[in-house]
C-alpha cells in the first residue's frame, strides 16, 4: 500500500483536535510536516509497517509512562524508534525519580492525552508532561508518528522532533531490540 502524504497544515481534519491545535501554532517544526490517511486496522506499528513498507527505523513509537513518588503521580512521554525499546526500568524510572515506572494503562493514556490508543503522538500533549525523544529519532531524515487518531499518521523530519514543544532529546533513552 502506498501512502499519499499531504501537507498537514492543509489537512488538519485528518488529525485529533488536540494535535490540530498544536499544528495551528505555526512553529518552524511544522515546515514539511505531512499527514496520510490510513486504515485504522493497520495503525499498530507492526501492521502499519507490513502494509506500507515503512521500516522500523522510519517509525517512532510514542509511549506514556507513569510512576509514583508518594502521592505524586509522575508522567513522561517517550518517543523511540520501532527498532528500539524504551529503557523504562532504568533511564525513565531514574529521570522520573520514582521507585517503579510502567506504561500507563490504555484508559488513562487515552483520557490524559485526548487521543486514540494506537495514535498517541508527541503533539498536543498536556503541557506538564515531559516528552523525551531518543537520540536515534532525531538522527533519522524523517520518522512516521501517530496523528492522535488511528486513521492517520504524520511524517516529520527527525531533526524537527527536537524542536517540538516540550521535547528533550535523551541519549540512551532506548536500546536496540535483539
Amino acid at each position: 500500500m502506498s501512502l499519499e502524504w499531504l501537507p498537514a497544515k492543509d489537512h488538519l481534519g485528518l488529525v485529533a483536535p488536540v494535535v490540530r491545535g498544536a499544528i495551528n501554532d505555526g512553529e518552524p517544526w511544522t515546515e514539511g510536516l505531512e499527514v496520510a490517511s490510513i486504515d485504522p486496522a493497520i495503525s499498530d506499528t507492526a501492521a502499519f509497517m507490513e502494509h506500507t513498507g515503512i521500516t522500523a527505523a522510519q517509525s517512532a513509537n510514542c509511549l506514556v509512562v507513569a510512576g509514583r513518588r508518594g502521592d505524586d503521580e509522575r508522567i513522561a512521554v517517550c518517543l523511540v524508534l520501532a527498532t528500539t525499546r524504551a529503557d523504562v526500568n532504568k533511564v525513565v524510572r531514574k529521570r522520573l525519580d520514582v521507585r517503579r515506572a510502567s506504561f500507563m494503562s490504555m484508559d488513562d493514556a487515552v483520557g490524559g492525552t485526548q487521543m486514540e490508543f494506537g495514535g498517541i503522538t508527541p503533539l498536543g500533549l498536556p503541557a506538564d508532561w515531559p516528552i523525551w525523544a531518543d537520540t536515534r529519532v532525531i538522527e533519522q531524515p524523517w520518522v512516521v508518528i501517530g496523528a492522535g487518531v488511528r486513521a492517520a499518521k504524520l511524517r516529520i523530519r527527525g531533526a524537527a522532533v527536537a524542536d517540538l514543544p516540550g521535547v528533550e532529546v535523551v541519549d540512551g533513552l532506548a536500546a536496540e531490540i535483539g
